[in-house]
């Protein structure tokens, strides 16, 4: 007798491989979200929000009243990043959510004042 895969968990409910939730898709359109990017929830969502939202992300809608990094999302959520960032993407095309970049906020350092903070460093 063949036995069936078991569907759910006693303690967890249902068992759903997180990629089930991004449809199988590794990437979302547009850039890739870094990791201590902001997301925050946009002031005035618009009309067409999706009323299919799946409860990962309305738990992000959520938690991005006040701003939250990707890092933490992934964190709060228990989902691998790759997942975290597919749902975010669809979530910015539907104008729900706003990811600031922290690279965005201001310019990078000159790769020289890296290599004199690097040389002291290595004085010490």
């Amino acid at each position: 007798m063949t036995e069936t895969p078991q569907w759910l968990d006693d303690d967890a409910g249902p068992v759903v491989r997180p990629y089930a939730l991004i449809r199988g898709r590794t990437r979302s359109s547009g850039d890739m979200f870094d990791l201590i990017a902001t997301v925050r929830v946009v002031d005035e969502p618009p009309g067409d929000v999706p009323s299919d939202l799946g409860p990962e992300q309305q738990t992000i809608l959520r938690m991005a009243r006040s701003p939250i990094s990707v890092a933490d999302v992934a964190s709060e959520l228990d989902l691998p990043i790759g997942v975290i960032r597919v749902l975010l993407g669809d979530m910015r095309d539907h104008g729900l959510i706003s990811v600031t970049s922290p690279s965005a906020a201001r310019p990078r350092p000159s790769s020289g004042i890296l290599k004199e903070v690097i040389n002291g460093l290595r004085a010490l």
